[in-house]
């Protein structure tokens, strides 16, 4: 059995407060990766050396998972809020996933948001190909880029969309897109 370790965060109002954390890692520079607060926002960038890129818009609850162990995050655990995540796939090898209390969303490399909120996790694709599914049961979805899903709890089957350029806007500018 694999330990998870994991990194925590909240974003609010320009502060980083980092909780308590799985199996004695101390911070983000230990996952291979760097903080960066975005100046005159709430936002923060984490950047990581093997090409993962995650973007967290203020009052984000988010945890980075090594759930190998090997010293770099291969998942974000998303509780609240929203964050955009930007894999390199020629620098990252292997998968990427964002989970959240309703879905997973899983790629190799790509561009791509997650948003959590009122029992609800939409999932956009900005670049790249997503599969998204639920946690407990299958299947998934494909999205290409342009299209999103919303996912609840429950069995019913999940649907992929277009979104309005409007709606796609609305949530990449929550990111400083």
């Amino acid at each position: 059995m694999h330990i998870i370790r994991s990194i925590s965060f909240a974003v609010a109002a320009g502060f980083l407060a980092t909780l308590p954390l799985a199996a004695g890692v101390a911070s983000a520079q230990s996952a291979g990766c760097a903080l960066e607060r975005i100046s005159g926002t709430s936002r923060q960038v984490m950047r990581c050396a093997d090409g993962v890129t995650v973007t967290a818009e203020g009052g984000a609850r988010f945890n980075l998972v090594d759930r190998n162990g090997d010293g770099r995050a291969d998942a974000v655990s998303l509780r609240n809020k929203a964050v955009l995540v930007d894999v390199d796939s020629g620098k990252r090898a292997g998968g990427f996933q964002v989970v959240t209390p309703q879905a997973i969303a899983a790629v190799r490399g790509t561009r791509w948001a997650v948003d959590v909120k009122n029992g609800t996790t939409s999932v956009f694709v900005v670049r790249g190909r997503v599969a998204v599914g639920r946690p407990t049961s299958r299947p998934t979805v494909v999205l290409s880029p342009g299209e999103g899903v919303d996912v609840t709890a429950g069995t019913g089957a999940l649907t992929v969309r277009r979104w309005p350029p409007a709606r796609a806007a609305a949530l990449l500018a929550r990111l400083g897109q």
